[in-house]
């Protein structure tokens, strides 16, 4: 008689990180890494970003999730502004040590939820106003209270700068922003729905995917692309400085992804973008040569492997470009994605599912 196999003893192994194994059914985004496709609900990202607000593409993502009945989301975002900003006094008070993350983190602790305004309302417009906020407070000015007047992308940079900012910078982080809005089962998204599925609160799911996003290995941090650009300089340096480096088998920031084995569709969105900016940002053209140089040296270098260019390249490239510190690279990435986090844990919540994987005992065995 033939034992029934173990599922306990059917695990993966560890150390390709779970790739491969199916923990969630979702009707948020699918990401197909071989054809290089995004679909977010049934629409490739090339079919929102650049075309809508960021508010907008948040509104088809959160469709079915019963979060707001508004026509548009752009009124209740401005009112989530508005109730947070009144929790900025405690970041003021608290230590100057804190880096802007941590001040997003501990503002939205924080946040007084009501039943005034939707909680993934209230979380997701809370956290471009503790972003500005903290940024100022971290170069000793004074914060800005939100305009409640416009789109959260325009709020956000007039919240940074204190200034009107242009109409192409407003595309620009609109564009940024639903690029980013949901990618799948990534760490940080699961981090989300494991969380939500105990049937935590959102504030706490949010705050634990949060803690995920800040580590270097998830990708939320494209800033070492702007280094490696202001290393490389000019563009007659590309190629010697790129063949130098992976000689020093250095791993060449903005290109290769985990699931992507062909061009990352999001990274074309973003480079898209910059054809406008791109006419008074001399580093546009100067990344467009450098990509172009690193994608012919690593076609030689590693034929066998598929490399390409991902977000991360063009995403430094054009918030540089809008004048956002690469400081705040990672901050304004939790901006992004925090209604796709939310999306998550109510899409989770509704299958009232804990999710407990098993593990794999290879310890001692007991004497």
């Amino acid at each position: 008689m033939t034992e029934a196999p173990n599922p306990a003893r059917m695990t993966p192994d560890p150390i390709a990180g779970l790739e491969g194994v199916v923990a969630a059914t979702t009707h948020l985004s699918d990401v197909d890494g071989e054809k290089g496709v995004l679909v977010l609900r049934g629409r490739r990202i090339e079919d929102l970003a650049g075309k809508m607000p960021f508010e907008a593409a948040v509104q088809h993502l959160w469709q079915d999730l019963n979060v707001s009945g508004a026509f548009s989301l752009q009124t209740d975002f401005a009112r989530a502004r508005r109730a947070a900003f009144a929790v900025v006094p405690i970041l003021e008070k608290a230590s100057a040590t804190l880096s802007v993350y941590e001040y997003m983190q501990l503002g939205l602790a924080a946040l007084p939820l009501t039943d005034d305004i939707p909680e993934p309302i209230a979380i997701s417009g809370a956290l471009p106003v503790f972003l500005a906020a903290a940024y100022r407070i971290s170069k000793g000015a004074k914060p800005i209270a939100p305009d409640l007047s416009v789109g959260s992308a325009a709020d956000l940079l007039h919240m940074l700068t204190g200034e009107a900012p242009s109409r192409y910078f407003i595309d620009a982080l609109d564009r940024y922003l639903v690029t980013i809005l949901d990618h799948g089962l990534n760490a940080s998204t699961f981090t989300a729905r494991v969380i939500g599925s105990t049937d935590a609160g959102l504030k706490q799911a949010v705050l634990g995917a949060m803690g995920a996003l800040s580590g270097p290995l998830h990708g939320g941090a494209p800033g070492p692309v702007l280094d490696m650009i202001d290393a490389i300089g000019t563009p007659d340096a590309a190629a010697g400085w790129i063949d130098a480096a992976l000689a020093r088998k250095e791993r060449l920031m903005g290109f290769g992804h985990r699931i992507y084995r062909t061009r990352d569709p999001r990274a074309d969105v973003l480079k898209d973008g910059l054809r406008i900016l791109g006419e008074e940002n001399p580093k546009v053209g100067l990344a467009e040569d450098i990509e172009e140089a690193a994608l012919a040296a690593l076609k030689k270098a590693k034929p066998d492997r598929p490399l390409d260019t991902n977000v991360e390249f063009y995403t430094a490239v054009l918030l540089d470009a809008v004048g956002i510190d690469r400081s705040l690279f990672t901050p304004l990435f939790a901006v992004g994605r925090t209604p796709g986090w939310c999306a998550h844990v109510l899409e989770q919540q509704r299958y009232g599912k804990l999710i407990r994987p098993a593990s794999q005992y290879v310890g001692p065995a007991p004497e």
